[in-house]
This record gives C-alpha cells, sequence and structure tokens, in this order.
C-alpha cells in the first residue's frame, strides 16, 4: 500500500492514512509431485500403527489447507496438477466446492519410475489461468509440492513475466552420496525469484514427520498481498522460547524503570 497523506494533529503527533485496498480472493492451482520418492514412508505412523506414506501425508494437508483457506474466505478457488517428467491438469477446474476439491485428490498416487522435471508446462498453464483470474480481479497462486531428493528441476521462463505467485513444499531424504537435496532446493528457490509476482515462500524439511508437513501447509495460509519477507517470518514460535514468569517480569520491570531491553 502506498502512503496517502500525512496529518499533524498535534504537538508531536502525526497520524498516517493509507490508501484503502481490496485484498483479492485467489485462485490456487496444488501442484502434486507424484515421483516415485511421493510414496516413502515416514518416521509418523498413523492410526492403523503403520507408517504414514508421504503422499498419504500431503493429501491429509492439503485438505486441512482447503477448509482452513475457505474458512477465512469462501471465494477462494482451487485446482489441481501432478508432476511427473512435465505437469498435467488433475482437475482443470478451479472450484469453491471443499467436496469436489477433495474429491479430486483421493485416487492419487505416486508413479514407479524416477525422472528429471520439468516446470515449464506448469508455468505456462499457470500463467494462462493467471489471466484469467486478473480479468476477474483475482490474484493466482501455484503451490508446489516437490519430493525429489536427487532431481533438480528444469524450467525455461522469460525473466520478465511475473503473473503469479510461487510457493513450495519441498519434502527429502537426508543428504547422502546418492541424492543432492541442497542443490534441489537451490534450484527451486531460483524457480521462485524468477516467477513470483508478490512474495513466494518456500519450505524443506527432511525429517520424515508428519508435522513437517503441516507447518509449512499452516504458513502458506498467508495470503500473497498481505506477506512479510520470507526472512522477516517467525510464525508459529516454538512454545520452548517463550519467555520464564520470572523473566518476563523483570522486562517489565526494565521498561517502567525506563531501561528498555529487547528480548529476543
Amino acid at each position: 500500500m502506498e502512503e496517502d497523506r500525512v496529518a499533524v494533529t498535534g504537538v508531536g503527533a502525526t497520524r498516517y492514512a493509507l490508501k484503502p485496498g481490496r485484498i483479492k480472493s485467489e485462485d490456487i492451482l496444488i501442484c502434486i509431485d507424484v515421483d516415485a520418492e511421493s510414496m516413502v514412508e515416514m518416521k509418523t505412523t498413523g492410526t492403523n500403527g503403520r507408517p504414514l506414506i508421504r503422499m498419504e501425508c500431503v493429501k491429509q494437508a492439503i485438505i486441512l489447507f482447503i477448509h482452513n483457506k475457505l474458512s477465512i474466505n469462501p471465494d477462494h478457488r482451487f485446482a489441481f496438477a501432478t508432476l511427473a517428467k512435465s505437469a498435467a491438469w488433475l482437475k482443470k477446474e478451479f472450484t469453491s466446492d471443499a467436496e469436489s476439491a477433495v474429491a479430486s485428490l483421493r485416487g492419487l498416487s505416486g508413479n514407479k519410475s524416477s525422472s528429471r522435471a520439468d516446470l515449464t508446462l506448469l508455468f505456462r498453464a499457470a500463467a494462462q489461468e493467471a489471466k484469467i483470474s486478473r480479468a476477474q480481479n483475482r490474484i493466482f497462486r501455484v503451490i508446489l509440492i516437490y519430493c525429489r531428493s536427487s532431481m533438480r528441476p528444469t524450467h525455461e521462463w522469460p525473466l520478465n513475466q511475473k503473473l503469479f505467485t510461487l510457493d513450495v513444499m519441498y519434502l527429502h531424504d537426508k543428504p547422502s552420496p546418492d541424492n543432492c537435496p541442497q542443490d534441489v532446493y537451490d534450484s527451486l528457490v531460483d524457480a521462485v525469484e524468477h516467477v513470483s509476482e508478490y512474495e513466494g515462500y518456500i519450505f524443506e524439511s527432511g525429517q520424515g514427520l508428519a508435522r513437517s508437513v503441516f507447518k509449512p501447509m499452516s504458513m502458506l495460509l498467508s495470503h500473497p498481498q498481505q506477506r512479510c519477507a520470507q526472512d522477516d517470518l517467525d510464525i508459529p514460535r516454538s512454545l520452548a522460547k517463550k519467555l520464564p514468569v520470572t523473566e518476563a517480569a523483570n522486562a517489565v520491570d526494565h521498561h517502567n524503570g525506563n531501561n528498555i531491553q529487547i528480548i529476543n
């Protein structure tokens, strides 16, 4: 938002007024990696006592994401794509109906083969759909869930075309002689910076825990028009970092004594 005017209302008092801005409804394309690594077992067990498959955990997180986004704004819409060698539509029609969106995910499973992924078709489809969204006074976002630990994604995309926002959740195995998750992550960062209209977020985890999937998906609920830079993002905060009562009281005492202490 741009500053509209500054008015002095009293001695030492200044009022800032900002131009009103409408937060637009989102069209969100969720693209899910269906490579063989999407079927890796996680450390977290399900209700049947067996380890959760990465794909199943991702689907559960997406379902929760959809319901939460619609509770914030029932006008948000969703569509789905899959990523193998390139992207393909799973459900092209954008919908605000949660049941219809969830039904699109039920039969989704991973492939048995591994190969390099080309994101170019995904970006082309997103750019085309983004133009339609703009004409309807909406904004377009892609959420890519990527699972390959040794296959860096590629893309061909002009630098001057930033029509949508790209978020990435990268789930990978631990580094080993057979994989290079850091190189893959760097490629994904490059893709986010290359195509994103607003601030794009990228999260990664090699922990194999369900919370490493649900936590970033909860952070991706943030609307692109209301985001801070990812480097300034500090939510959700760990309860372990909460100040003890005695330290908090001391901080208040320091403040009341005109000795301001910044506590990280």
